[in-house]
């Protein structure tokens, strides 16, 4: 199910059912792609087109952010739950591991971050396959053999889930204009969950995960990072929702 917020085509379901929905589809053989939808991605794509076309495009787009929870109450709309990146991340894995779907690739964050992610996936899920990892460029852009090295990357060792962590909005804008060239199933664009599950980043307690204000203790610890999401996205956002309100009526 989906929902309009915005212009843009929500996820509905709950973390449990998109996991399910997601290795269904991997396992049937289809392809497809995961992006995460938040008042800052939404304020961002405002002013990047190509952005707004790879939310736009998504298969899955999914409410991280309790302010889209919100929005969607205050529109009288179907999205019951915040279904965050890391949710995804671990669901699908929880999931992969009973099935033959089980070779999954890394792309992006650092070469250390990613011998990390690989000695924990090591421990948490020895039945599935870290197949690859890849970590490009620092750089806004690529050049055409970048891209080029980066999708053969992939394609070489052919894994079934790629998990991106380029940081948004450069990984949706990646995956939109690379999916259909990679000899994937499902490409998730997961952004800071890398950084979480190597510990380098650390999540906020279930406590304000539960009240709906994770992003009080992350603000804190990355203030340079965050301030512009809180004070300049979030009220972009939620102006917009009053807008599409009050329009409707």
């Amino acid at each position: 199910m989906k929902e309009d917020i915005l212009g843009y085509s929500i996820d509905t379901l709950s973390s449990t059912d998109c996991c399910d929905e997601i290795v269904n589809s991997v396992t049937s053989g289809k392809k497809g792609w995961l992006a995460c939808f938040n008042p800052h991605s939404y304020a961002v794509s405002l002013q990047d087109n190509l952005f707004s076309s790879a939310l736009s495009n998504a298969d899955w787009l999914v409410p991280d952010g309790i302010g889209v929870v919100y929005a969607s109450r205050f529109l009288r709309g179907e999205v019951k739950e915040r279904v965050t990146g890391f949710d995804i991340f671990k669901g699908v894995h929880d999931r992969l591991k009973n099935t033959n779907c089980t070779r999954v690739f890394f792309l992006g964050s650092t070469d250390e971050t990613l011998v990390k992610i690989k000695k924990r996936m090591q421990e948490d899920y020895p039945e599935l396959q870290v197949v690859g990892f890849y970590s490009p460029p620092f750089k806004p852009t690529y050049t055409a053999i970048e891209l080029q090295e980066m999708i053969s990357a992939v394609n070489n060792v052919k894994p079934d889930v790629v998990w991106v962590g380029l940081t948004a909005p450069k990984q949706e804008k990646w995956i939109l204009n690379n999916i259909s060239k990679l000899d994937v199933k499902f490409v998730g664009a997961i952004g800071a969950v890398f950084d979480f599950y190597t510990g380098q980043v650390k999540r906020s307690s279930p406590i304000f995960q539960k009240l709906g204000l994770e992003w009080l203790p992350r603000l804190m610890q990355q203030p340079r990072r965050l301030w512009r999401r809180m004070f300049i996205s979030a009220p972009i956002f939620v102006l917009d929702v009053f807008k599409e309100k009050f329009a409707s009526k």
